[in-house]
């Protein structure tokens, strides 16, 4: 049976998660070698939300995250190296060295941001999206959290607005089982995660995060409706971090047993034995993939290593924008790339083209829940 994807997105995916598992395999690597400092955070085993989710978007929808936030830059084509010295703290980094570990930006490909703060970002994710369907634009943000990050008020709050007035934001649960050390079901009354959208009368599911292609599959679909105007998604990607909560994390608090068994599960093995089953691709391909991204990984360190770091004058620059200063493009700046950039709308140019709620809307709704009077 002839397969329903095309060799050009197998192997785009597979690449981009190659890179992901690369970058963080000599992440965690430098980190030991005491050249990355702080809170780090791993992809390793989580590759596949973050590249089929990707895959499904336009390049100029937005995109948000945690802090485990170096794939998702990645996959949206950031450059390594770059982000390799973001995390060395060099002043080559996208924030110059500033942002570090846990917030890596990169807006040029509408990346905006990872966040330390647990569920600091799903209220952000809303209020793109309400800017998105202020302007009348056609774009849909995507926002990436954990499952301890759902027992949090911001988001109920968030999601109660979001549903209310339909926003086209896409909620990603990583549910990988565990909050830090601490296993969802034993903090959670509900730990199926999903299930909460009911409560906003939004659509909830569950897909399978350690499958690239069902991972692809589901987003498409949940697009398509953000993009309809139905309103927002909660997909809840049952996934699993094969690392610790962070590089220091030795994760004793799961069995050996559970660990060792999740890795059979590996989804990047998983989408290679799909394409050459369908014989999309041969073996031979995916060895050349694979020197190549080891090869650009590689560079990436070297390019950390030898960059400078942040001069002392650099301390109080980018805290309070001036009226009149011009973004700060970071590959134009670092690599002396001629780069689009990001244009918006100002206030005086918009117009609001719809009611947030109408008064009849809300009479019929309490006259239905028998509120009304």
């Amino acid at each position: 049976m002839a397969s329903q994807y095309s060799k050009d997105l197998l192997l785009t995916m597979y690449r981009k998660m190659y890179l992901i598992r690369r970058f963080e395999e000599r992440t965690g690597q430098q980190y030991t070698q005491a050249k990355i400092h702080g809170f780090c955070h791993l992809y390793i085993g989580q590759e596949a939300v973050a590249v089929g989710a990707n895959e499904a978007l336009r390049p100029d929808d937005y995109m948000l995250s945690g802090y485990r936030d170096h794939g998702q830059p990645l996959v949206r084509g950031a450059d390594a190296g770059m982000v390799m010295a973001e995390l060395f703290g060099r002043g080559t980094g996208y924030s110059k060295g500033k942002g570090g570990s846990m917030h890596i930006f990169d807006i040029e490909h509408h990346f905006y941001g990872g966040y330390g703060i647990v569920g600091g970002q799903i209220p952000l994710a809303a209020g793109m999206a309400f800017a998105s369907r202020y302007r009348n634009e056609d774009r849909v943000t995507v926002c990436f959290f954990g499952d301890a990050a759902a027992n949090q008020g911001s988001f109920h709050e968030t999601f109660n607005m979001a549903a209310k007035w339909k926003l086209p934001v896409i909620y990603i649960c990583e549910n990988n089982r565990y909050g830090m050390g601490t296993a969802i079901g034993r903090v959670s009354a509900e730990p199926e995660i999903h299930k909460r959208a009911s409560a906003y009368r939004m659509r909830g599911e569950t897909v399978d995060g350690m499958d690239c292609l069902k991972m692809y599959d589901a987003m498409k679909d949940a697009v398509a409706y953000c993009r309809a105007g139905k309103g927002p998604v909660l997909l809840e990607a049952l996934t699993y971090r094969f690392r610790g909560h962070s590089v220091v994390d030795p994760a004793r608090y799961r069995p050996a047993e559970e660990v060792e068994e999740e890795r059979k599960n590996d989804p990047l093995p998983k989408l290679k034995d799909y394409t050459l089953k369908k014989k999309l691709a041969a073996e031979a391909e995916f060895d050349a993939i694979d020197e190549e991204v080891k090869a650009q990984v590689d560079a990436a360190v070297k390019f950390a290593d030898e960059s400078p770091e942040p001069s002392v004058d650099e301390l109080w620059r980018d805290t309070i924008v001036e009226p009149g200063e011009e973004d700060v493009r970071p590959r134009e700046r670092v690599l002396g790339m001629k780069v689009k950039w990001p244009s918006y709308p100002s206030g005086q140019e918009l117009k609001v083209t719809w009611d947030l709620e109408p008064r009849e809307k809300a009479e019929r709704e309490d006259k239905k829940a028998g509120l009304a009077r």
